[in-house]
């Protein structure tokens, strides 16, 4: 049964099918991705047996993120485009103490598609999905200290009114505030129902030292 597909301004999200396997094993061979998702290698059969271990967790879910520019013909649901295949985005929800915090990942494994914004609006897409699909309301992002890209992006969501902190360096704490007004306003993803509630922002981990990212 194929999910739901969540189409933006410049990406399309859809589920991640044993078709997009094969591209995705590609990626994984790269030194510079395994490096910045913190990854190991994995044969292509280890590879298809992660796919269905992913899509059978209910604690994770993943997207595989299309760029538009890249897809051929007519967007078609179901079909799982792997012309215009250049990354992934995914939330944890793996604190069972916590059923309100969810870890964000994004990966544009397509140095072509780099540099066009399409992280930040599969970011923003599937943290809109998880609050109002899953309840959650504090993302936090692990990020190496040597992924440049990634510490960039979440310093540029700031400006989205995104209360961001740094976590003894390697984490990112993002507290939602008004996520679903920004994206109404910017018209960002059509297929996701908007909702009028507001979330207030939650106290972080006494642990954490708050840093802002300005």
């Amino acid at each position: 049964m194929v999910g739901v597909s969540l189409e933006g301004e410049k990406v399309i999200l859809v589920p991640y099918m044993k078709e997009h396997v094969p591209k995705y094993h590609q990626w994984m061979q790269d030194p510079f991705l395994l490096e910045t998702t913190a990854s190991e290698p994995l044969t292509l059969e280890q590879e298809y047996q992660m796919h269905l271990s992913w899509c059978q967790d209910p604690l994770k879910k993943t997207f595989i993120v299309l760029d538009k520019d890249l897809v051929e013909g007519t967007f078609v649901h179901g079909d799982p485009h792997v012309e215009a295949m250049v990354g992934d985005v995914n939330i944890y929800m793996n604190d069972l103490d916590n059923l309100e915090l969810a870890e964000v990942e994004i990966m544009i494994a397509e140095p072509k598609s780099r540099g066009k914004g399409l992280a930040k609006d599969a970011v923003l897409m599937m943290m809109a999905y998880a609050v109002e699909n899953f309840g959650i309301h504090v993302f936090r992002a692990k990020i190496g200290e040597s992924n440049g890209a990634s510490l960039r992006l979440f310093q540029k969501l700031v400006s989205l009114n995104l209360s961001i902190f740094m976590w003894l360096c390697v984490y990112i704490k993002i507290v939602l505030t008004n996520i679903y007004g920004w994206c109404r306003a910017s018209k960002i993803f059509p297929i996701v129902k908007s909702s009028k509630r507001q979330w207030t922002a939650c106290k972080l981990c006494p642990r954490a030292r708050e840093v802002q990212i300005s």
